[in-house]
């Protein structure tokens, strides 16, 4: 890596607009394809979708799951589309959503942020629900690599409030704390840090009403819920507010819908840069 992730990141969002493709091969998505729900299927699928974004968004985010669901068939196709995209020149973030402790969390790290791994991408979702710190090996390695987190801080699954909103013996609640310790680590960084949220575009005032200063926190702000979900610029206004220039809008559904055509997913993506950016740069 030439440059922290949180640069790379920041160009490519100048470039391309602030726009992440998510690759979710659900089961639907591959039947409405006409492709086979098996390995095949999902490769045909993932690398249709690079053919049609790759150099042209600023991200894309395969959703590990759906590939892991095929077994180590679906695995190495997830290790061909992370390679696939990097050969794009498109920053790749790899949605796993990691996290444990001590030496297990360690190893997570070594798969998906260490050199030469297969499975490492530019950047990797996380949890911090152990515990900020039980991230450590995660983020030593990312920063001393050039690569970057997203650290789950505000869902939009409606479980999400239980653990996120509660408060701690200090009073401050769990989301505003998993803020104040990326702003911590991405307090130098310019023109961002490369540790990351996530902060899901259909939440609303969550972050306000949990005292979540998503203006400090320095790092790109990941957020999914934009299109398909519901999530336009009125919901990115109310939820990012004066944070809006930092967040990288994630949109699967909304653009994997124009598919197999190559050339409707492209515009689809177009489509969705822009509004992206009509609703975070103005």
């Amino acid at each position: 890596m030439t440059a922290p992730f949180g640069a790379r990141l920041a160009a490519a969002m100048d470039a391309h607009g602030p726009l992440c493709v998510g690759i979710d091969p659900h089961t639907s998505l591959l039947e409405a394809w006409g492709l086979p729900d098996d390995a095949a299927g999902l490769r045909r699928f993932a690398l249709t979708v690079l053919e049609a974004v790759g150099g042209r968004v600023a991200a894309v985010k395969p959703q590990a799951a759906f590939f892991e669901r095929h077994g180590s068939a679906g695995v190495a196709v997830l290790e061909e589309v992370i390679a696939a995209g990097r050969d794009t020149g498109t920053l790749v973030i790899v949605d796993a959503k990691r996290g444990d402790i001590g030496s297990t969390m360690g190893a997570y790290a070594e798969a998906f942020l260490r050199d030469g791994s297969p499975l490492a991408g530019d950047a990797l979702t996380v949890s911090p629900y152990l515990g900020f710190g039980s991230l450590d090996p995660a983020v030593d390695l990312a920063l001393s690599s050039g690569r970057g987190l997203f650290v789950l801080c505000l869902t939009s699954n409606k479980e999400g409030h239980e653990v996120q909103h509660a408060r701690t013996a200090d009073g401050v609640t769990v989301a505003a704390l998993m803020a104040s310790r990326a702003a911590a680590l991405n307090a130098s960084a310019d023109p961002m840090g490369s540790i990351g949220l996530v902060v899901g575009a259909t939440v609303g005032d969550a972050a306000s009403r949990t005292g979540t200063d998503l203006t400090r926190v320095n790092g790109p702000l990941l957020a999914p819920g934009v299109g398909a979900q519901g999530a336009g610029a009125r919901e990115l206004s109310t939820v990012f507010g004066g944070a809006r220039h930092q967040v990288l809008a994630s949109s699967s559904r909304a653009v994997l819908a124009a598919g197999p055509d190559v050339a409707a997913l492209r515009a689809a993506a177009r489509a969705g840069a822009d509004e992206a950016a009509a609703a975070l740069r103005d």
